[in-house]
C-alpha cells in the first residue's frame, strides 16, 4: 500500500519544508516499509516516483485515485506487481480494480491516524528535516515494530 498525507509546522520551524508531503509504502499489516519527507507542494506524483525504486516485492499495490497515472502503472507493471488503483473520473476509458482488495487500503489511513497521534508529528516542532525525519522513524520503530 502507498499514501500519503500532509503534515503541519509550527512556525518555529524554520526550513524550506515547513509544511511537509509524508509517502509511505506499508506492507498488509499496515506497518511502514519505506518513508520519505517532501515538501508540502509536491504532488503523489512525485512522492511516488521516488518511492519506487524502494519499493519491496509484492504481488499487488494499493493506491488512490492521486496515483493513477499510465507512467506509474506501466512502472508496476514491469515489476510484475498488479497495481489496484481506481480511475480518475477524467480517464476516458476507466480501468477496472479489485473492489474486495482495495477495501484494505484502511490500513494505511490508520497508519496515518498512528502516527499522528503524537502530538510531534502531528505538529511538526523541529527546525531541521532531517531530526524531524529521526522522530517519524523513532516513532515508527515503537509503535510498529517494537509492540508486535
Amino acid at each position: 500500500m502507498i499514501d500519503a498525507t500532509h503534515l503541519k509546522a509550527r512556525r518555529t520551524a524554520a526550513s524550506l519544508l515547513k509544511k511537509g508531503l509524508f509517502p509511505d509504502v506499508c506492507d498488509g499489516q499496515g506497518r511502514p516499509l519505506v518513508m520519505l519527507l517532501g515538501e508540502g507542494q509536491m504532488s503523489d506524483y512525485r512522492g511516488a516516483a521516488m518511492l519506487l525504486d524502494a519499493l519491496p516485492c509484492t504481488k499487488a499495490l494499493l493506491d488512490d485515485q492521486g496515483y493513477d497515472a499510465d507512467w506509474f502503472r506501466k512502472a508496476l507493471a514491469e515489476r510484475n506487481i498488479t497495481a489496484c488503483i481506481p480511475s480518475k473520473k477524467n480517464r476516458k476509458v476507466p480501468i477496472p480494480h479489485d473492489a474486495a482488495l482495495y477495501r484494505q487500503r484502511h490500513k494505511i489511513k490508520n497508519m496515518f491516524g498512528r502516527l499522528k497521534d503524537r502530538r510531534r508529528i502531528h505538529t511538526r516542532y523541529d527546525r531541521c528535516a532531517h531530526t524531524f525525519m529521526s522522530a517519524i522513524c523513532i516513532a515508527v520503530t515503537i509503535i510498529f515494530w517494537l509492540n508486535q
